[in-house]
């Protein structure tokens, strides 16, 4: 993999921007986007309309929408397509979440009780399906088919990371080839297509359309590893600590880890990590042993290279402008505390 010319990130140095500073370029289109999406889901059903309220007392952090405006920002105007399509990737994204909390059984969701926790798993499956379902409409209401055809390639690979995910865990043969799959499929692929329609809905340039779609990849890349190092910190950050090691999941902290150990000690973690129930002495160790064999350096360092690849291929392309802040919400993504 050839290295970036100049290096932007730095390991263990502390991003220093909040994300409201780093969103504030394109803040008035937040703002504007999310009366657009509170629009979209409307609905004259009394129980859904409950269930909606309380949803968007969720608010996260609204990277995807951002990274919508924020590429558009750079390929031309930011208008009407561009408030379809963050619309269209902020409801295929909140179904996903209350789908995975359904699987998951987990009970709660940035900090409140999840919609399956107060509604039951029904509930939580129906309105995931009802966002969905707006978000097809969306676009077929607009006359947007060719973002519509972006998302529903971005659902159906999710859809199959997922899957890939949940029999390689069952077989135990987690390769980093695999783990790379996988994460290309399930994250990667959604942080792609913020990029892809941002850039659809600002030119009508198809090289940058294609170029801006793989500098998402690598931007998603670098969002899921810094997912997996966070189930190997010490801080607890907002979700169930150790949630990957507990479910058997087998991350790139690990697999560099691995990686630089011998056979004994490899088939010792490997055992460990295989138990359904593990104690927080298994937990400890697994944990311990990703930190000892530079695991969590290692991933880190790759993490950083997808980034700077990502905003090395960006500075080739012909940005109008906003190239700074959309490099400030990179740095963002892959420093967050969360």
């Amino acid at each position: 993999m050839a290295q970036p010319a100049a290096k932007i990130f730095d390991s263990g140095k502390k991003f220093s921007r909040s994300l409201k500073e780093v969103t504030k370029p394109v803040q008035f289109h937040i703002d504007e986007f999310r009366t657009f999406f509170r629009d979209s889901i409307q609905t004259d059903v009394y129980l859904l309309d409950k269930i909606i309220n309380y949803l968007l007392k969720q608010k996260g952090k609204e990277v995807r929408p951002t990274l919508v405006f924020m590429t558009a920002r750079m390929f031309g105007e930011i208008d009407n397509r561009s408030y379809v399509a963050a619309t269209m990737i902020e409801l295929l994204h909140t179904a996903t979440l209350i789908h995975d909390d359904v699987v998951d059984e987990s009970d709660k969701r940035r900090g409140l009780l999840s919609i399956n926790k107060l509604w039951k798993n029904k509930a939580g499956v129906l309105l995931g399906d009802f966002l969905l379902s707006k978000g097809l409409l969306i676009a077929l209401d607009h006359k947007e088919y060719a973002l519509l055809h972006v998302l529903s390639t971005a659902v159906r690979k999710m859809s199959e990371g997922e899957l890939r995910q949940l029999k390689t865990s069952r077989l135990f043969n987690m390769t980093e080839e695999r783990y790379y799959q996988i994460i290309s499929e399930k994250t990667a692929s959604l942080i792609a297509a913020c990029c892809h329609c941002g850039a659809i809905a600002a030119t009508d340039e198809e090289h940058i359309q294609h170029e801006i779609q793989e500098i998402g990849m690598k931007i998603g890349i670098s969002f899921q590893i810094m997912d997996d190092l966070f189930d190997y910190g010490i801080a607890d950050v907002g979700k169930p600590k150790r949630n990957d090691i507990q479910e058997r999941k087998v991350t790139l902290p690990l697999i560099k880890a691995l990686e630089g150990s011998n056979k004994i000690e490899q088939l010792q973690i490997r055992r460990l990590m295989r138990k359904r129930k593990k104690t927080s002495e298994d937990v400890d160790r697994i944990v311990h042993f990703v930190h000892d064999m530079g695991g969590m350096l290692k991933a880190r360092q790759a993490m950083e290279l997808h980034a700077e690849e990502a905003l090395e291929r960006l500075r080739k392309l012909p940005v109008n402008e906003g190239y700074d802040d959309f490099e400030a919400l990179v740095q963002f993504i892959i420093t967050r505390s969360k």
